[in-house]
């Protein structure tokens, strides 16, 4: 067995401004695990939220883990143990899906196959951040032209208050009718439970599909406020990490949205994706800044979730990796063994 790690910036065309602050270009930690002739590629988003702030604060927890063994464990046996050594979690997502990579090349399979599910089929949002009316006006072409996108993700709970949340929505809307998109709305929390029930009223009446983490982190007590009589479905992000936060708000929201640097990689999210449906909620997977290695593999899951959020590798310039395409709107992992990505080698040879 052999591990190789790889810090590459990904360089963003657009910076995301959501209801926290602006994210401008960041730097990935890639992984390359060999054993037996056969390599596993894996990638890490290092957040401030997410327990490791830099690359080399991942490499060294992932160096610490590793020196506890990874051979002759099941893969859920290794990510409880790397809960009990307190991996954050976007740290042991690049050997978690480096390890699920590999065993299904071992097995001579795709992943989504491995996984015993159906090959994606739902369009992915594509994600626009807060923005002014003229910036939305120079970027939805950006975004759509010559492309397949179905739906956008529209950014809300800015900072300036609600006033500047409907203008921008408005200059979406104006901006987007002369294509055929959804458009779903995220607050990244950015909202108290008046102005939430006030927007989600607002939003419904002009055809949204649905709103994200109205709510900060946090403040899951008071989503019963919002949840009863509310006029669209309500989905958590921030306040859904793993699979045993799920009871505790599942009879106040429609669904939650799993990311693999949350929640620590494919292996806890096959936990989420079942512990939703147990309490009949819907499912939603996303992103943080990532490349194609770790989209893929999100993406494996796909043919379980009914809504899609992977699109942060359409707004790298480059994306140091390949293997996660759009086609017809749906972000596909290449369908040859393992999740299909991996990093290019001019980043790395």
């Amino acid at each position: 067995m052999k591990i190789n790690y790889y810090k590459v910036k990904l360089k963003k065309r657009f910076p995301l401004a959501i209801s926290r602050g602006v994210r401008y270009d960041s730097e990935n930690l890639f992984i390359r695990y060999e054993k037996d002739g056969i390599i596993g590629w894996g990638e890490s988003a290092p957040g401030d939220t997410e327990g490791a702030s830099t690359p080399e604060e991942v490499q060294k927890e992932l160096e610490r883990f590793v020196a506890t063994g990874v051979e002759g464990e099941s893969l859920q046996d290794l990510y409880d143990r790397s809960k009990e050594l307190k991996i954050p979690p976007c740290a042991y997502a690049a050997i978690d899906i480096a390890l699920w990579d590999w065993t299904a090349k071992k097995a001579g399979l795709p992943l989504y196959q491995i996984l015993g599910f159906q090959r994606p089929n739902i369009p992915t949002s594509v994600t626009i951040g807060i923005n002014t009316p003229d910036v939305i006006k120079k970027r939805i072409p950006l975004l759509l032209d010559g492309t397949s996108v179905k739906s956008l993700k529209i950014k809300l709970g800015s900072p300036e208050g609600l006033s500047a949340d409907k203008i921008m929505y408005e200059q979406v809307v104006e901006s987007t009718k002369d294509y055929n998109v959804k458009i779903r709305v995220d607050a990244n929390g950015g909202w108290n439970v008046k102005d939430a029930k006030h927007m989600m009223q607002w939003l419904a009446e002009r055809g949204v599909d649905y709103i994200e983490q109205p709510l900060r982190e946090g403040e899951e007590n008071e989503l019963e406020k919002i949840y009863k009589d509310r006029p669209l479905p309500v989905y958590l992000d921030e306040s859904c990490r793993f699979s045993e936060n799920i009871p505790k708000f599942a009879s106040h929201v429609d669904g939650v949205n799993m990311k693999l640097m949350k929640c620590g990689g494919i292996t806890e999210a096959l936990r989420i994706i079942s512990t939703a449906k147990a309490h009949g909620l819907k499912t939603m997977i996303g992103c943080m800044s990532e490349s194609s290695v770790s989209i893929a593999a999100a993406a494996s899951l796909t043919g379980e979730i009914d809504h899609i959020d992977l699109d942060s590798h359409y707004n790298l310039e480059p994306d140091p990796s390949s293997g996660a395409p759009m086609v017809d709107g749906i972000t596909l992992p290449a369908d040859i063994p393992g999740h299909g990505a991996e990093l290019k080698k001019e980043f790395y040879a």
